[in-house]
């Protein structure tokens, strides 16, 4: 059989990778010397691996990220309480596994926005889907989509997102109808779905933000239960965490 009407056919068949694959094949002097088996595995590892990185690609697009940021780049030299052996752990995505949160606060500068999409940005790689959100501007498309009349739908996909950020969280207080909506998206996410929060108000603070105490009791309960909390000033808070995850990771 003709090698191009199977080129012709992988095309058709959308496997893009496999068809350039084997033209490259084609035209390599030596490759005879390879077995059928292991010259089928390179075109089957060319298809796969390139799938993979559109669809990382792809999620990466969605994520929204602010900042190009990843786990790896990540400075321990400078003193702002970032606990190497904790970031490790966290790197292993088992937190969103789990269906834990985190909490990250710190002032201006220290870091958090850049470690919450890092965080999110491993997450895209493991295969997680991913959303980024500035909570002022967040607040401000949830009252658009009442109006659109697509409150609902927005809702159902932010459900479904396995990391939402919400960065940038207590700037203003939320008034009933705001914390309302921020109740109802952490219920359909809790304990099921993942929540980075970046603040610069530490949580023991975080009832403050919310003007009415039955809801802001709901929230914070919602917000806090199974997260991490990392402060970026304190090192005594992550060496606790620290030994939370280590356990864990340990007893899985």
């Amino acid at each position: 059989m003709l090698t191009y009407p199977i080129i012709d056919q992988l095309r058709g068949l959308k496997l893009y990778a496999m068809a350039s694959c084997l033209e490259e094949q084609m035209k390599m002097k030596d490759i005879l010397k390879f077995s059928f088996e292991d010259r089928l595995g390179m075109l089957v590892d060319r298809e796969t691996i390139t799938r993979s990185n559109r669809q990382i690609t792809r999620r990466l697009s969605k994520a929204n990220l602010k900042i190009n940021a990843c786990m790896e780049d990540i400075d321990y030299k400078v003193q702002r309480g970032i606990d190497r052996s904790l970031m490790m752990g966290l790197a292993s995505c088992r937190w969103v596994h789990d269906h834990r949160g985190i909490i990250l606060t710190g002032p201006t500068g220290s870091g958090k926005t850049w470690i919450a999409c890092a965080l999110a940005h491993k997450a895209c790689l493991e295969g997680y889907s991913t959303l980024y959100k500035r909570v002022p501007n967040f607040l401000r498309e949830i009252e658009a989509s009442r109006e659109l009349g697509t409150y609902d739908k927005l809702m159902t996909k932010l459900s479904k997102t396995d990391v939402i950020v919400l960065d940038d969280w207590g700037l203003e207080k939320l008034n009933q109808r705001q914390s309302l909506a921020i109740l109802e998206l952490l219920e359909d996410r809790y304990n099921v779905r993942s929540t980075i929060v970046a603040s610069q108000i530490p949580p023991d603070k975080f009832y403050a933000t919310i003007k009415d105490p039955t809801i802001a009791d709901a929230i914070v309960d919602r917000l806090l239960n199974s997260s991490y909390k990392i402060d970026l000033n304190t090192e005594e808070s992550l060496r606790g965490m620290t030994t939370d995850l280590t356990e864990e990771t340990g007893n899985n």
